[in-house]
């Protein structure tokens, strides 16, 4: 019945586009939090919705091109183009097969070691900021329609890659699991976006905290759900995702959950999750 409820309050929910496009990195550097599950299935709930999204797949296994069907071996023009090469990001992008609206660039394995490759560029750290503002203005120059999220799966490391992912963003989204050490490593992720915003991008900002991987049956998710809103009243979002086996299948049929199926929790979870996010625009009040 309540879930009734939930399907028929989203029916009536109509998205208003962002003022700008909103850049936002999808980080945290513990893995298996559902980092790449909430870049994918944010992507695609915005995009069904008529947002024109773009996803930048910054980390090497790839598995967010993965899950959107998007074909990334060895041979494919990747995000390791853009940063090494400079290729242009209009170059390299590509549609999505299953959901219009929505463009991805993809990871290649070569994105492993393009840390390394880094180091020794000048403005290292500016690259992937410098390529998507290019590709911008190359959208509005030939009239294709705004982008208005562009989403940034990062790795569960903070080196390079997620530096870059920093600077080209004005906001991080941090995704926690509702387990037993939640917070742990979260201060060193803070503390390196302070660092991120004191010398290569004042305008970053954490916006929001997504809840993961939550089992309403147990009394520890609870616990850390109500530990993390404590911490963070501001940013923690309401819409908190599940514990979902849907969820968990979705990439290896290479789909999002919304789109495998999307009748289940866990995709009605991030439909929510899409339309609350789309409030919490900075600069902009929140009712």
């Amino acid at each position: 019945m309540e879930e009734n409820k939930r399907r028929a309050k989203l029916k009536n929910v109509q998205l208003e586009h962002p003022k700008n496009t909103r850049f936002i990195t999808i980080s945290n550097q513990k893995g298996g939090v559902g980092k790449t599950s909430t870049s994918v299935n944010l992507a695609v709930a915005l995009a069904q919705q008529g947002q024109h999204v773009l996803v930048v797949d910054n980390d090497p296994q790839g598995n967010a091109s993965t899950a959107l069907g998007i074909p990334h071996g060895a041979d494919a023009d990747s995000v390791y183009d853009i940063l090494i090469d400079e290729v242009p990001v209009a170059d390299v992008v590509k549609e999505s097969p299953e959901t219009e609206n929505l463009w991805v660039l993809p990871a290649t394995i070569d994105l492993a070691g393009a840390e390394i490759e880094l180091v020794s560029v000048v403005a290292r750290e500016q690259r992937l900021q410098r390529a998507l503002a290019e590709y911008a203005e190359l959208r509005e120059q030939n009239g294709l329609p705004r982008l208005d999220y562009v989403f940034i799966d990062c790795p569960p490391s903070l080196g390079l890659l997620t530096i870059n992912a920093f600077v080209a963003a004005t906001e991080v989204l941090i995704p926690i699991q509702c387990e037993y050490y939640a917070l742990e490593g979260l201060s060193q992720l803070l503390n390196n976006i302070k660092m991120i915003q004191k010398h290569l991008n004042p305008q970053l900002t954490v916006s929001s905290i997504l809840l993961t991987m939550y089992d309403g049956r147990t009394n520890l998710a609870s616990q850390v759900a109500d530990e993390v809103r404590q911490h963070f009243p501001d940013e923690v979002m309401e819409t908190m995702i599940p514990r979902s086996v849907r969820i968990s299948e979705a990439p290896s049929y290479q789909q999002s959950v919304i789109t495998y199926d999307p009748s289940s929790t866990g995709a009605l979870s991030y439909l929510e999750a899409a339309a609350e996010l789309a409030t919490r625009e900075p600069g902009t009040s929140r009712e």
